[in-house]
């Protein structure tokens, strides 16, 4: 790989099918990777360690502020999240492309210390369709749904934030919508020019 890679940040709310998007891209791109994320919130059924997220105490969450070693952080339904800056920098720095699955919160916090990264936003097709989801989980009694389908209005009122904003309706059309939005990001002019600096000289020779 000729250059450095390409950060993105990809928001939506709890529900709207960001995970099985960034993970399907993920699988069949090797040069796209996901941050795994520090939380504090305790791990659920079928988590592991190292994979979903570095599961963390809050004392252990607040050392790390203290040392600066977030990319990104934020409170989430009482928990904290966070990016490690040095793991994030370092894979960038290797040609690889990172994904950030955060909220609109860490997304904002990302773009003011990395102007380059690049945002997208995933919206359900409907409310309906969102609940449905959410519900489907059987994770949640109906209170914990309610609080879900609230913070997530509240999550989508900041779509206007992104670059970038696909409606997960069809998921096959909107994994190639996303796989679409890495290649065009790919193609951009300076990065081709840089990378094929030597063709393009020839070229014109």
């Amino acid at each position: 790989m000729s250059s450095k890679g390409i950060l993105y940040t990809v928001s939506a709310p709890s529900g709207a099918g960001k995970t099985s998007l960034v993970n399907a891209l993920v699988q069949s791109n090797p040069e796209v990777c996901v941050s795994v994320s520090h939380t504090t919130r305790p791990i659920r059924p079928g988590e592991k360690e190292g994979v979903n997220y570095h599961f963390v105490s809050h004392d252990q969450f607040e050392a790390m502020l203290q040392e600066n070693a977030f990319l990104e952080h934020a409170r989430v339904f009482k928990n904290l999240y966070g990016t490690s800056r040095q793991w994030v920098l370092d894979t960038l720095e290797a040609g690889l492309d990172v994904i950030l699955e955060i909220d609109w919160q860490g997304a904002k916090q990302v773009r003011e210390q990395l102007p380059d990264t690049v945002s997208l936003f995933i919206l359900p097709p409907s409310l309906a369709s969102l609940r449905q989801r959410l519900t489907g989980r059987g994770q949640d009694n109906d209170e914990v749904i309610e609080a879900r389908m609230a913070e997530a209005i509240s999550e989508m009122s900041h779509y206007t934030d992104a670059d970038y904003l696909i409606i997960n309706d069809d998921f096959t059309t909107a994994l190639a919508q996303f796989q679409a939005l890495i290649t065009s990001q790919h193609l951009r002019l300076a990065r081709q020019a840089q990378i094929h600096k030597n063709l393009l000289q020839d070229l014109l020779s």
